[in-house]
């Protein structure tokens, strides 16, 4: 059996005797030199007057105009040469050169290299389930707490990192008690600017198209990898994630359902019942606008409140200034709520160190008895409709005995490692009596030497069950983002679980570098991407693939339009990569020209590669027999098992993938020779969802990849995303084959296509909606509240008899940016509407 006590046992002895003797106190216990009823916002500011302000710096005030990210750079480096209060670094770098700026502030003897080590060494041991709670409470009543305060994740959600700075400044510069109380009692590491390439395109996205507040658990950004690296190692108990909205009020905490099962309930506890209440009394003392509980989960593992709440059991909270306010309102308000939330964390800076360590403490219990957390309901009248089942979790397991797999495996591994997951390997065969390998029922199944086994019975318990589990388990079906993200179906690797003590012989597994998962396509062909328009999901998903082949692949290619197409501009191109976006856009834009060029090119021996919207082009432009419906499911972004048939095109997958889908419209062969993978009829045996559906067995049958000889060419074609958010690794893998497999020539009476063999109104109507399914009874209803907004929708058949409303977003807006989307869910519920799925933009 692994011991894990002995590897801690060195680090608590020595922090007991440094602690008990006075010896290696960095920071001592603060003294209650301010009064209790010092009031954190209505304190008059008191400046020693050492650090430069901002407008002496800048030239203008902050508030008066949005800085720039070199403006932030600046101002961060003015302020770190003028105190001993604050040290400054740099987390990351982007892809296009610029750095990620971080702060740290607090009391001078705790931000010195000493005093910074010591902090990391004691938050580390409270980080660790098996120190002593009376040393752990000892350390906590010495120990500042850590707390994160950062903006613009979303480039062009400016205002809080302007906020940041002003925080920044103050902390730096202010003896007040109300600023000293939070100097005495955490140190604040300020990173104002998460997304600078954004910033400074005005973009919500950065330089490749990821919306960075969807990157979190997959940190497949180096801007989000490096800021974990850093969390890592400053683990916060408060962590603030500022944003804007469409609007102009603001949104801070309770959140909305749902939230995820695993959140440990001290966690959410703090979100809502501390710091949201404080900012409830601030802003209504002031008259200022504000929302909550109505359109921000907790569930998606993609956060910057998830994720710091489930992988570091802090406080994680989204706020949300309404971006039509002026830029002096919004700096102003996010200002106050940072103040508001450090304030009441300074305030119970011991009670929160020793509630977060015993965080740690009760997931090792839990993960001893093979607990998993229930799901609940936060928000009055809400209804749980999915329960997490009551099956015990003890062990997880991760196959590494498929050479082919060896890197998508590794791939997990490392990531689970690198948030401070103990993971180890079996060093002898076991024989597991309850095996769940995913997508399948329990069977006794003996697992080879070299298996990774990953026990439950650790402080990242919550964390390993969100990224581990065989599914997410939708409490409340309101979707904000997707809902299934299990590492290893994402992977496609083989692996399950364990609910039984198991007698294991393993070593902890070493650390694994870096890994490129998938690998490289075999050839490397000349490239050229096809954007199809400069929709939202255009270009998410171009940018989601030249992440792919710029940094992962390492392949060149031509990036083109559909004006490119049809000026004649694929000569010497050997494959033609379409990623999603709008199908009729872009063949609206091919014309008539542009779909004779892109049929001659296939036939002379070019291979076109589509997907989403690039598949059903290829409807459109003639190069396919293949059809295509518009979906009548809802599944807001689930994953599937599709079975996958022998040939060049499954080169290292397996006899199975997992797909991920959110309405994508269904495909289907005309040939079922053509099919390279497809869903397995519902009910079947092989059928298998992770993730929200209804109605989703409409998918059983049809096909999720096909291969079309077309003359000397090929049309390879994916119904869905193969490479969502660069991290389906699994069906990615299909994508490098479809990219560089060695395809037969197709017959040459195949060799062309006459005309189009879909048309336009075959699929879906509008690109990036807003989807809102109630049953009948409701439908007046909601389309009385969208009458009210001036929306524009059409109305489908939904599964049981319901009715889905599909509105028009023409602009392609996300929530943020959309003027009403945020208010939509609050109004539904007003006008008593019980949804059966709302899925915002």
């Amino acid at each position: 059996m692994v011991k894990r006590l002995p590897a801690i046992l060195p680090v608590v002895t020595a922090l007991a005797f440094a602690l008990t003797t006075g010896v290696a106190d960095a920071h001592p216990s603060p003294k209650p030199t301010t009064p209790p009823a010092c009031d954190p916002t209505g304190t008059a500011p008191v400046h020693l007057n050492k650090v430069p302000t901002p407008a002496s710096v800048l030239g203008f005030d902050l508030g008066s105009r949005e800085v720039t990210s070199a403006e932030s750079d600046t101002l961060l480096a003015a302020i770190d040469r003028a105190t001993d209060r604050v040290v400054t670094g740099t987390l990351a770098t982007t892809a296009q050169g610029r750095p990620l700026k971080y702060a740290i502030v607090g009391k001078p003897g705790n931000v010195t290299k000493h005093g910074l080590a010591a902090i990391e060494k004691s938050i580390k041991t409270l980080r660790e389930p098996l120190t002593p709670p009376a040393l752990a409470k000892l350390i906590a009543a010495r120990t500042p707490a850590v707390l994160w305060v950062t903006g613009n994740v979303h480039g062009n959600e400016e205002s809080g990192a302007d906020a940041a700075l002003k925080t920044l400044y103050d902390l730096s510069d202010r003896d007040d008690c109300a600023a000293r109380r939070i100097l005495d009692n955490a140190i604040v590491v300020v990173l104002p600017v998460q997304n600078p390439d954004g910033r400074e395109a005005d973009d919500r996205r950065n330089a490749y198209g990821f919306d960075m507040n969807r990157d979190w658990f997959a940190r497949t950004q180096p801007e989000t990898d490096g800021k974990l690296e850093m969390l890592r190692k400053y683990p916060p108990q408060v962590y603030i994630d500022a944003h804007e909205q469409g609007g102009t009020a603001y949104f801070f905490p309770p959140n909305a359902d749902p939230i995820h099962h695993e959140i440990a309930e001290p966690a959410y506890s703090w979100i809502s019942d501390v710091y949201g209440p404080a900012m409830i009394d601030e802003f209504t003392e002031r008259g200022i606008p504000f929302t909550n509980r109505d359109v921000y989960d907790m569930f998606y593992m993609g956060y910057g409140d998830t994720v710091p709440t489930t992988g570091f059991n802090a406080a994680g909270m989204t706020f949300e200034k309404g971006s039509s306010s002026p830029i002096a309102a919004r700096t102003a308000e996010q200002a106050l709520t940072q103040w508001v939330t450090l304030s009441a964390a300074a305030a119970r800076r011991t009670s929160i160190l020793t509630a977060w360590h015993g965080m740690y403490a009760e997931a090792l219990k839990q993960g001893l008895a093979g607990e998993l957390e229930p799901n609940q309901i936060y928000n009055p009248g809400n209804e749980i409709i999915t329960q997490v089942p009551d099956r015990k979790i003890r062990n997880y397991f991760l196959r590494a005995d498929d050479p082919a797999k060896k890197a998508a495996v590794d791939s997990i591994v490392r990531r689970l490692q690198r948030m401070d997951v103990r993971v180890y390997t079996l060093t002898k065969s076991l024989t597991v009596p309850d095996f769940k390998e995913y997508g399948q029922a329990e069977a006794r199944t003996t697992l080879p030497k070299g298996t990774y086994w990953i026990p439950m019975a650790q402080g990242q318990k919550h964390w390993i069950q969100a990224m581990l589990g065989e599914d997410s388990y939708t409490p409340f079906p309101y979707f904000y983002d997707v809902t299934a993200w299990s590492l290893p179906l994402l992977a496609n690797v083989s692996g399950g679980s364990s609910g039984v003590p198991l007698h294991v012989h393993g070593s902890p597994a070493k650390d694994v570098a870096p890994v490129v998962s998938p690998p490289a396509p075999a050839a490397a062909p000349a490239i050229g991407v096809l954007r199809l328009s400069t929709s939202t999901s255009a270009v998410e998903s171009t940018g989601w693939l030249r992440h792919r082949l710029d940094r992962d692949w390492k392949l060149p290619y031509t990036l083109l339009t559909p004006a490119d197409v049809a000026a004649g501009k694929l000569a010497g191109l050997d494959v033609v990569l379409a990623p999603a976006g709008s199908a009729t856009a872009a063949n609206t834009a091919l014309g008539q020209a542009g779909r004779d060029a892109l049929r001659a090119w296939v036939n002379e021996g070019g291979r076109y590669v589509g997907w989403s919207g690039g598949a059903q082009l290829a409807s459109l432009a003639g190069v396919t027999t293949a059809t295509f419906t518009a979906a009548t499911s809802d599944v807001p972004g689930s994953l599937f098992r599709v079975n996958v048939a022998k040939g060049p095109l499954s080169a290292g997958v397996g006899a199975t993938a997992w797909q991920f889908y959110s309405y994508d419209a269904l495909m289907r062969p005309s040939d079922p020779a053509h099919v390279v993978a497809s869903y397995p009829a519902a009910g079947s045996a092989d059928w298998f969802v992770s993730g929200f559906q209804v109605g989703a067995e409409e998918l059983g049958g049809t096909a999720a990849m096909l291969d079309e000889p077309l003359g000397a060419g090929h049309v390879v074609l994916f119904a869905g995303e193969p490479n969502f958010r660069a991290f389906t690794d699994g069906t990615a893998r299909l994508l490098t084959n479809a990219i560089g497999a060695d395809l037969p020539a197709g017959p040459a009476a195949k060799a062309r296509l006459a005309a189009p063999s879909a048309a336009p109104s075959a699929l879906p109507a509008f690109e990036s909606p807003i989807r809102v399914t109630a049953g009948a009874a409701d439908t007046a209803k909601v389309a009385q509240v969208l009458a009210g907004f001036g929306a524009r929708w059409t109305e489908e058949a939904a599964p049981g008899g319901a009715v889905r409303l599909v509105v028009d977003n023409p602009e392609g807006f996300g929530l943020h940016e959309h003027p009403w989307a945020s208010r939509l869910p609050k109004a539904l519920q007003d006008a008593g509407v019980r949804p059966l799925a709302v899925v915002l933009p």
